[in-house]
């Protein structure tokens, strides 16, 4: 008998128009620049999508001027209750566009629709919902009596979810009365360019919001200009070590949210069918590509076998291919370099006695892919079970008492997030009172809310976005304000 196949239901692209060429969205229109373009592609087929402006250090500047002025002139001037209503517009207008905006994801990022569609979108419309409600109530924020905003907000966010990252971002920079230059990431700037049609859409005040698309010269400038207040960051631990060295010495405010090797910690008594679903969830979502997975997988030594076979036979059942098909569940890898890092990091798993096993599955010809991989036999010395390698590999790891369990989870320079998989909420709670994670998830994996806080402790990041803790970053503290 045939296994059961799913028919092609490929999203259709009509509903984007995909312009030849983008320009820097500064002060409300779209300008050509100083710099030079670069092409960015589809990842899923190498297509090219379109030509972006690279940002140079003098269109960084003239971004900046444009979000001071209006910061000086409009935005901070305007009553709170105000500025919320444009939140609101925004978020409105996103979800009008919500089909728009996840088609477009997905073609720049390769991830998979369903995951642009359900997910992606749907989240960045309620964080701008959110904030937009406190913007009028910041007072009643724990903050102070009377909290004031930094000025301008200068915006890093990464290529992983570039649509949800830019509204962690943006949402409540402007709710705190902040105007914002956001740099996109150089492979992913097709969503954020989108999104400065809505901004426009919405009537905000010209220079409010400024997107400056580029490379990482061009993240660099708008991290050491002087009239910046605050930078937020959101990537890799090298560069956000970078930015603290850049800004020591300065006034600036800083918030960095950096990488993870999440541990993910099965029980005995784990619910397994939950517990299954769970591990393939913290790991192969969004193909890897996500700072907080479960990257590391903890299993009692009782259930270790019990484990593996039910995840051997869930992984087998994925789908890995067009991004586009809505039966999609792993997309294609983002670019040829985190291919490259990926492969790299495997292969030392492999040189250094791990056991692989990988879905069965055809990859295709053209793109760039990974099929979801296992590695068994893993000890902490090993590389994969050490470093982020930001793609579908998990590592996986035994124990055999819950203090051994801690110690292996606590035991990275990460730390960023984790999950417990126990039928017993005394046990959980135990557990999470001891992981030194910023998040940590019990019998689930991967939850986001905009009213809850995010970030990490030591290589993880400073501060935390989202909720009301996240307000507190966009304003001044103590003697600042």
């Amino acid at each position: 008998m045939s296994p059961f196949e799913y028919a092609p239901a490929p999203e259709s692209r009509a509903i984007v128009d995909i312009a030849s060429s983008y320009g820097l969205f500064i002060n409300g229109e779209f300008i050509n620049g100083a710099g030079t373009a670069y092409k960015t592609i589809n990842p899923a087929t190498e297509e090219v999508l379109s030509e972006i402006a690279e940002g140079s250090s003098a269109d960084i500047d003239l971004a900046v001027k444009a979000a001071r002025r209006a910061y000086a002139k409009v935005w901070s001037k305007m009553p709170a209750a105000e500025r919320g209503k444009y939140l609101y517009r925004i978020a409105r207008i996103m979800q009008e566009r919500a089909r728009e905006f996840a088609v477009l994801e997905t073609l720049n990022n390769g991830k998979p629709i369903r995951e642009s569609r359900d997910i992606d979108v749907p989240l960045a419309a309620a964080h701008f919902f959110y904030h937009a409600g406190w913007a009028d109530k910041l007072e009643h924020a724990g903050l102070g009596s009377a909290p004031k905003p930094h000025g301008v907000v200068g915006q890093i966010i990464p290529w992983n979810f570039p649509l949800l990252m830019l509204s962690w971002k943006v949402a409540p920079a402007l709710a705190t009365g902040n105007t914002v230059v956001l740099k996109p990431a150089e492979t992913t700037p097709l969503t954020a360019l989108l999104f400065a049609d809505v901004c426009r859409q919405a009537g905000l005040p010209p220079g409010v919001v400024n997107i400056v698309t580029g490379a990482g010269a061009t993240g660099a400038a708008l991290v050491s200009h002087p009239d910046v207040n605050k930078i937020a960051f959101t990537g890799s631990t090298k560069v956000g070590k970078a930015i603290a060295r850049e800004i020591v010495g300065t006034k600036k405010s800083v918030t960095l949210e950096l990488g993870g090797k999440g541990a993910n910690i099965v029980f005995d008594d784990a619910p397994m069918d939950e517990t299954i679903e769970g591990i393939v969830n913290g790991i192969f979502f969004n193909q890897g590509h996500v700072c907080c997975a479960g990257s590391r997988l903890l299993i009692q030594e009782n259930v270790h076998e019990e484990v593996l076979e039910r995840l051997r036979h869930r992984m087998s059942q994925l789908r890995v291919g067009d991004p586009m098909d809505k039966n999609t569940d792993v997309g294609a890898i983002n670019s040829a370099a985190q291919l490259g890092r990926i492969t790299e990091l495997a292969t030392a798993g492999d040189n250094e006695g791990a056991q692989r096993w990988s879905t069965p599955c055809d990859l295709p010809t053209k793109g760039f892919w990974y099929a979801p991989t296992i590695f068994t036999g893993v000890t902490q010395a090993h590389r994969i079970a050490r470093e982020e390698i930001f793609g579908p590999v998990l590592s996986v790891l035994t124990f055999r008492t819950p203090a051994e369990a801690i110690e292996k989870a606590n035991n990275t320079p990460y730390g960023l997030s984790a999950g417990v998989w126990t039928d017993k909420g005394s046990r959980l709670l135990w557990t999470a009172a001891r992981l030194r994670a910023g998040v940590v998830w019990g019998n689930t994996f991967n939850r986001f809310d905009p009213t809850s806080p995010f970030g990490g402790y030591k290589e993880s990041g400073w501060g935390r976005e989202g909720g009301r803790h996240g307000l507190a970053a966009y304003l001044k503290q103590g003697e600042q304000a």
